[in-house]
This record gives C-alpha cells, sequence and structure tokens, in this order.
C-alpha cells in the first residue's frame, strides 16, 4: 500500500516546520530509505517565477531549508534547483528566499539552464526528454511541492512539480505539441517514470486558492504532507480540498500508466487525521473541466478559455511572450502596445500559459454559458 504522511504544522517558524518534517519522515519509514551517504541529491522545489514567500507561488524557504537539513544531517550530498517558466533560476530562487536558504545550508545550486537529452523507450508518449544538466548529474531527486490551484491540470501538486526540470522555453513547446489535456498529462506521467523522485514534499502551511498557480490567493491550510508515490499524495490532496481524484488527469493517468495508486483502499495515511484538514470551501474548479474538442467552433463554445480583466492589467505583455502557438493567441492591437491584448480564441489551445503566469493575476479562465450547461447536465 501506498504510505501517505500528513503531519500538522501551523506556521513557518522554522523549529517548527523542522520537527515537523522530522516527525513525517519518521512516520514514512525514515529518511535513510531515499538516500545512501555520500549521495548527491537534489532538492526541486517550486520555483515557478519570482515571487516572495508571502504570495505562496513558490516553495516556502523554511521547508526546503528543513527538508535539506535533515537529508544533510544523514549523509547526503545536496544541490537544489529549479527551471522557472519566466526569469532566471537565481533570480526566481532568490525572490522566493530558496536562495538564501540554500546559502544556510552551504548547498550550491545545480545547472537548470543546459539541457541534455535523455533517451526513455519506456515511455507511453515520449521517448526521450530534454533535462536540466542538474537533474541528470544527481544521484536521485527529492520533489518539494506547493499546494496550489492550477488552471489547466486544477491542482498542481507532487506530479506537476517534476515539469520544472525541463529548462526555460522548452517547456512551452509541450504545450503547443500536446494541446490536448490528456496529452499533456500523459507526459507528465511519462516525465516522473523517467525522472522517480525518490520522496515527495508538500508545502501546504499555506497553500493558493482560486487563480492559481500565481494569480491566486493564499490560503491557511496548516499541513505539511509526505510520500513516495506522487499519485498518492496529490489524491490525498484532492480528498482533502473536496475534489474528485480522477478528476484530476495527472492522478488517473499516473495510476493507469503505473506511477502509483489512489483508490482509498490502495492506500495508508499516517500522521494527523485526513478529516482534520478536509475544507469545502477551497477555491479550486471543481466540475467537469473538459478541453478535449478538436473542433474550434464546440471549443469555443463549451471549453474554459483565458480573459484579461481590463482593470487589473498593466499592458507588461507577459502574455504574449507566453503564449506558445503561433501566430499568438493573444497579441497587441496596433503597434503601440498601450491596450489591454486581445485573444484569438480561434488560435487558443486552453494551455493557461498566459493565465499562469501573468504577475498581477489580471487573466483568469472563465467558462462560456454553454460550457457551464455542459458540465451541469454531462453524465
Amino acid at each position: 500500500m501506498a504510505v501517505v504522511a500528513l503531519v500538522k504544522c501551523e506556521s513557518y517558524d522554522y523549529s517548527e516546520v523542522k520537527a515537523a518534517v522530522e516527525r513525517g519522515l519518521d512516520l514514512i519509514g525514515g529518511c535513510e530509505q531515499f538516500l545512501k551517504v555520500g549521495e548527491r541529491l537534489l532538492l526541486k522545489p517550486n520555483l515557478l517565477a519570482p515571487a516572495s514567500p508571502e504570495e505562496c507561488v513558490t516553495t516556502h524557504p523554511a521547508v526546503f531549508k528543513a527538508v535539506g537539513e535533515v537529508l544533510a544531517s544523514r549523509g547526503a550530498q545536496l544541490i537544489y534547483g529549479d527551471s522557472p517558466a519566466m526569469s532566471s533560476p537565481f533570480n526566481a530562487a532568490r525572490k522566493s528566499g530558496v536562495y538564501q536558504a540554500g546559502q544556510e545550508l552551504g548547498l550550491e545550486m545545480a545547472d537548470f539552464k543546459e539541457g541534455i537529452k535523455i533517451s526513455f523507450p519506456e515511455g507511453k508518449q515520449h521517448k526521450s526528454f530534454i533535462l536540466a544538466r542538474g537533474v541528470v548529474e544527481s544521484d536521485g531527486i527529492i520533489s518539494i511541492s506547493k499546494m496550489k490551484t492550477h488552471g489547466l491540470t486544477r491542482l498542481t501538486g507532487a506530479v506537476k512539480n517534476q515539469f520544472g526540470c525541463i529548462p526555460g522555453v522548452l517547456k512551452g513547446e509541450f504545450h503547443a505539441k500536446l494541446p490536448e489535456l490528456d496529452d499533456f498529462a500523459t507526459m507528465l506521467v511519462d516525465l516522473n517514470l523517467l525522472i522517480r523522485p525518490r520522496l515527495y514534499v508538500m508545502d501546504g502551511i499555506m497553500a493558493m486558492e482560486g487563480n492559481g498557480p500565481r494569480g491566486g490567493r493564499p490560503r491557511k491550510m496548516n499541513v505539511l504532507l509526505f510520500s513516495a508515490d506522487p499519485v498518492a499524495l496529490d489524491a490525498t490532496v484532492c480528498r482533502m480540498l473536496g475534489v474528485k481524484p480522477d478528476d484530476v488527469p495527472t492522478i488517473k493517468i499516473g495510476q493507469k500508466n503505473g506511477l502509483g495508486q489512489y483508490a482509498e483502499d490502495s492506500l495508508r495515511l499516517v500522521g494527523d487525521p485526513l478529516d482534520t484538514f478536509v475544507t469545502s470551501d477551497f477555491a479550486i474548479a471543481r466540475g467537469g473541466l473538459v478541453s478535449n474538442f478538436k473542433s474550434k467552433r464546440l471549443r469555443n463554445i463549451i471549453v474554459p478559455r483565458p480573459a484579461i480583466i481590463d482593470a487589473k492589467c498593466i499592458q507588461c505583455g507577459i502574455c504574449v511572450n507566453m503564449c506558445p502557438v503561433s501566430p499568438k493567441a493573444v497579441k497587441w492591437e496596433g503597434e503601440e502596445k498601450k491596450n489591454t491584448p486581445v485573444y484569438n480564441y480561434d488560435r487558443c489551445i486552453r494551455c493557461y500559459c498566459c493565465q499562469e503566469m501573468c504577475p498581477e493575476g489580471a487573466i483568469e479562465i472563465v467558462t462560456p454559458l454553454v460550457g457551464r450547461l455542459f458540465n451541469h447536465f454531462k453524465p
């Protein structure tokens, strides 16, 4: 059975966080099972974009440091890194406080700029990936994700955290090549099957609800989660938030393709009781997200789409730059770039990269009326 530990932690006070991390690792059998003395392990936090810890966009530095300190005390040689969707790995790490935490631990930043092509013939869909050099040159990965909502996959958690192992702009190419949600989720599962992190830790002390993974609201959840099974961990989070695990494609496809398991009778939850963390009003998409419509006409009247809120838009152009399709699905009108960009929904593949990276939370995902009716009456 897959084991998931839930540990109550009510603040980012370092002594409290470290005690919670030690307890969580003990509950799942001790961290010694995940490392050998002298191994070079990569700590992989979520560093989506340069953001302060209070914004809940990134893994909190206290959680990152506590995991690192505990593993280092058991003899691991640690490095760390992530490839943000925009900006440099250093800028994202510095703004989040993870760089400073790494300095306190004496850790080296891994190379997440250069990519190395790795063959993966066992992949269900992808037979090779270009991975960051720091990932390839490590002996193992420790994945430290953040509990957040996500426009495309509903939840960004243990499985999706490994998308940051692909360097920089290459991530956008996957969105362009895999516009169907199930195909994109299958790619993420293949990526996890290739990398096979040894341990998954999720920072849910303060989570993000609503317009995540960057533009949402902080939400206190008071929990850290630990598991060697990312599917089981993400499914446990879904049950905590009142979401059906099989409505999250990375969970459903993850179990189907052998990454992990999510059926309740195949999981063993340890630590603090799940029901002490369950909430009924966490702002996350709960209905039937639909994206697999190849007809542009049907897609435009049914599938949720990004929309810019004029009053919040600062005309920074990040949405235009992040759009992975050509010609762009969102662009400036005219050459002055002073007005709010506009969408051509016939070109939009519903990857929501624009919404994901908007620094002002000015892009929201809205479902057309026909789509709302479709989801309501869908069996």
